[in-house]
């Protein structure tokens, strides 16, 4: 029996590069239910028809729930009778948050501040917030909206009681929804050159299904208040680049440069040093861990 037997694990943002690399693989386990969180319902008719097709003997156990993370009644709802939560639910184009930054206050930040609210009263026994290094000197409205985020989470863990609360941080998640790869074997398919931003840009990578992997760990090994950051390697976008013309045919000469877009870093950093300071290492992950003062009295 895995500890999720019989349990109820909720995903906000469900329909998702995550929400689909868990049901990939929890589904067919002991798990009791997995409820799929989210506003669009194209996308969650689509997941169910595909789920419905490629395992149809279980289903039954994806349960779906129309709502938004910044509302708070709707996330009430669907938190009734939820053991465990994975809060996926973000914008998390760095551009589109430039542009229009108060659309990613009201999903990153209050839109946690409701999750995580919500699992409180609900008596949830763990939720995990994820988020990015990004995160670490936030310059654009995306990090700094993943930032406060993460203070969120470390605040609420003060006053959760029975929930535990903690947070992983990660790197670009090679495949996952929005990110380059995919764009760039779109391009090659149909014989366009392929376009970078920055080639000397480097970023730290790491696959989807390690992701999901950090997310696992902190559930079973972080401690309330938590933020656990995955090492991973980092390379240059020009390196990304040319293995994914080496993998699907495209021509090297052919890479063109359009430059960096609206708050994009040349390089972005896992963990800040005053970060590094009080962190601990176990099991091959970093973990950042709060000094437990108590709340001041005012």
């Amino acid at each position: 029996m895995s500890i999720f037997a019989g349990k109820t694990l909720m995903i906000t943002g469900g329909t998702g590069s995550f929400g689909n690399a868990i049901l990939n693989r929890f589904l067919r386990t002991d798990i009791g239910e997995i409820r799929i969180f989210s506003r669009d319902e194209k996308k969650q008719d689509d997941m169910r028809h595909e789920y419905q097709a490629k395992w149809p003997d279980v289903a039954s156990k994806i349960k779906f729930y129309i709502g938004d993370v910044r509302n708070k009644s709707t996330l009430h709802y669907a938190m009734q009778g939820v053991d465990y939560v994975f809060h996926a639910a973000a914008l998390k184009q760095v551009p589109s948050c430039e542009f229009f930054p108060m659309e990613a206050v009201k999903t990153n930040v209050i839109g946690t501040d409701n999750t995580l609210d919500a699992a409180i009263d609900a008596g949830v026994k763990c939720v995990i917030c994820l988020s990015t290094d990004k995160a670490a000197y936030p310059i654009n409205a995306m990090g700094i909206t993943k930032a406060i985020e993460e203070k969120i989470a470390v605040a609420k863990s003060r006053l959760s009681g029975n929930t535990k609360i903690c947070c992983t941080r990660y790197g670009n998640v090679m495949c996952s929804r929005g990110s380059v790869i995919p764009l760039w074997i779109d391009q090659i398919r149909k014989g366009n050159p392929i376009t970078l931003t920055e080639p000397k840009m480097t970023r730290f990578i790491m696959s989807l299904e390690e992701a999901v992997d950090l997310v696992l760990f902190a559930f079973e090994h972080g401690k309330n208040g938590d933020i656990l950051v995955q090492k991973a390697p980092a390379c240059t976008i020009q390196t990304q680049a040319e293995a994914v013309c080496e993998l699907f045919g495209g021509k090297k000469e052919d890479i063109r440069v359009i430059g960096i877009r609206h708050g994009e870093k040349m390089y972005e950093t896992l963990l800040t040093k005053e970060e590094a300071a009080k962190a601990s290492h176990r099991h091959g992950q970093l973990l950042c861990r709060p000094r437990r003062q108590p709340r001041p009295e005012l």
